[in-house]
């Protein structure tokens, strides 16, 4: 039970009273050091996170200025670059670097790290190169590409002003848009076994041959600056990687070679040789034939027309019955066009090669296939490494076909099949490969399968006769008597043109001319004559005096000469026709030297 009363009698005062006494009452000590230990781990631990919060936005900020210097690296390394650089197109990131094709093993693109790197060598002295202690964006120094090998480093020539040992050399490794095109063309043209080679070369020169293929890069000496070396390639491209484009009634007639490295400095011009397979031994010239190059955009433009030569031509092309020659000063991607020239409708020469399983066949069913290449050592080469790895073996020797420029197909059948033990699966009386297909030389390899069916596997004998013909024009006829389970020797014919030379040759062992020699022909011949016994007569002489203004503006014409005479014989240079042309022209004092120094 509550009781309530009213506050009356002091009652009222007396409880004011107490609560006033327990208000001035002080805390008990260990309140009060539990209350101040609060309040200092509150503040340390804001601390804490203010320094946090700094150290963050200091890192962060850092790392946006080091990829702005990174970023920038395409201004830093605009001086490397020649003078007719133009960099690729951004909106497509699939274009081609005509003249500079692939540094075998860059991985440019994705470097994030210090813009310069110092790498030494055996003999380098131990210095560093404190590269932070000057400005960022200072004038760079007046540096030189040197490439030494297929490495990720192109190494660069420093000044003379700059304190450093010998052996220390500046790296520069992969930035801006050189990265960006080497990271391009090493994924798309990278190296294939037997279809390319490299040699590191210098002074003295060299040659590079890519063994069976017909393909050669002379480098004479002189070539290359005094104290320079360079790693040089010669690569065939393939053609599902680079394919020269045949723009109406042109067709392709050489495989698409690139050598470099692009943009290095040549003292005189190289020879590229290329095998072709225009039909070139008619009386009246039936062909206009173009030499191409590959832009930086990847797009293919005109270097020259034969026959239509000018004084501002940066090539000269020297013809042969199966190979060309080509002079040049600036390395990069080539290849051969040409066309009819009205009236008379040219023609190419193609080769015609019969496949068959390897034995013994074990199935009832049995394949013969046919492939219709381009006369060439690399397209035949080609094939036969294609045959090998599916299994099959070749019948007998290539045939040759003159393919004519007449809007004609080809034609394969077959014929007199022994029909008590063996069935055709064609269901048509013949095969036809479309014109355009063959005359394009962009599509390989071309090829038709005749499937044959045998009764039982005890009939092992084949005879029948397989007919090849371009409608209204010429053909070849095989006639076939095999033991399909019979094993045969491998038959692999050296392709026509592709003797086995090594790949690379250096210095004065790769040419057949010594220098003594060369170097008196040279003072011999340079001056002009007054009775035309001079450089001139020698063109004349070796069949080189197509556009003798080519060779008008080099600085020695003969050596230029010589080193063309030394690419036409490469594989049966011996000094004798070049001592007869000699001594057509009354050249005694050179004949003594050749005879006492050279091998004639």
């Amino acid at each position: 039970m509550m009781e309530s009363k009213n506050c009356t009698e002091g009652l009222c005062a007396r409880n004011k009273k107490i609560s006033i006494e327990h208000a001035s009452h002080p805390l008990a000590p260990g309140m009060g050091v539990t209350v101040y230990a609060g309040l200092a781990g509150a503040l340390l631990l804001c601390v804490i996170l203010v320094l946090c919060v700094g150290v963050l936005a200091y890192r962060r900020r850092c790392r946006h200025l080091h990829g702005d210097i990174t970023d920038s690296s395409s201004a830093l390394t605009a001086a490397f670059h020649p003078g007719n650089y133009k960099p690729p197109r951004q909106d497509n990131p699939h274009t081609l670097h005509p003249s500079a094709p692939p540094d075998l093993t860059a991985t440019a693109g994705t470097f994030r790290g210090p813009l310069f790197s110092l790498q030494q060598g055996v003999n380098d002295s131990p210095h560093k190169i404190p590269m932070t202690n000057s400005p960022l964006l200072d004038p760079l120094p007046s540096l030189k590409i040197k490439v030494y090998n297929a490495s990720t480093l192109s190494s660069l020539e420093l000044p003379a002003n700059m304190c450093l040992g010998d052996g220390e050399i500046l790296s520069l490794k992969s930035v801006g848009t050189m990265g960006r095109e080497r990271d391009y063309h090493s994924h798309t043209m990278s190296r294939e076994p037997g279809l390319s080679t490299s040699a590191t070369l210098g002074n003295l020169g060299g040659r590079l041959t890519i063994p069976n293929t017909g393909v050669s890069l002379l480098i004479p000496p002189g070539t290359i600056p005094q104290g320079k070396f360079y790693e040089m390639y010669l690569i065939i491209n393939k053609w599902d990687k680079t394919t020269l484009p045949s723009e109406g009634s042109q067709t392709v007639l050489t495989p698409v070679v690139s050598c470099g490295p692009s943009g290095m400095l040549l003292n005189r011009p190289v020879v590229l040789t290329l095998p072709h397979c225009a039909q070139l031994d008619t009386p009246t010239p039936d062909w206009t034939l173009t030499l191409k190059t590959q832009t930086h955009q990847g797009a293919w433009e005109e270097v020259l027309t034969v026959g239509e030569e000018t004084l501002s031509s940066p090539c000269y092309l020297q013809l042969e019955e199966e190979c060309c020659h080509v002079l040049m000063e600036q390395l990069g991607t080539y290849g051969l066009v040409g066309q009819s020239c009205p009236p008379q409708p040219a023609c190419k020469r193609l080769q015609l090669a019969l496949f068959a399983p390897r034995a013994p066949c074990l199935s009832l069913d049995y394949s013969l296939r046919i492939y219709c290449i381009q006369d060439t050592p690399h397209a035949l080469k080609e094939v036969l490494d294609l045959e090998r790895s599916l299994g099959g073996v070749l019948l007998e020797d290539p045939k040759p076909l003159l393919f004519k420029d007449s809007y004609h197909n080809l034609r394969l059948s077959i014929h007199d099949i022994p029909h008590t033990h063996w069935r055709s699966k064609l269901l048509a009386k013949y095969q036809e490969i479309p014109f355009y297909h063959i005359w394009s030389g962009s599509q390989r390899p071309l090829h038709c399968t005749f499937s044959l069916e045998r009764g039982s596997l005890a009939v092992s004998q084949l005879a029948c006769k397989i007919c090849v013909r371009q409608v209204e024009g010429e053909g070849q006829i095989f006639q076939l008597h095999t033991d399909i389970q019979e094993t045969l020797p491998p038959h692999s014919p050296l392709p026509s043109g592709g003797t086995c030379l090594p790949s690379s040759q250096v210095g004065p062992y790769a040419f057949r001319l010594p220098d003594s020699i060369r170097q008196k022909i040279c003072a011999s011949l340079d001056a002009p004559s007054a009775r035309g016994c001079d450089w001139r007569l020698l063109a004349r002489s070796l069949g080189f005096d197509r556009y003798l203004n080519y060779f008008a503006t080099k600085p020695s014409p003969t050596g230029v000469l010589l080193d063309l005479w030394e690419a036409c014989h490469q594989a049966d240079a011996d000094l004798v026709s070049l001592a007869t042309a000699l001594e057509e022209m009354g050249k005694s004092e050179v004949l003594v030297v050749m005879t006492t120094d050279g091998d004639c």
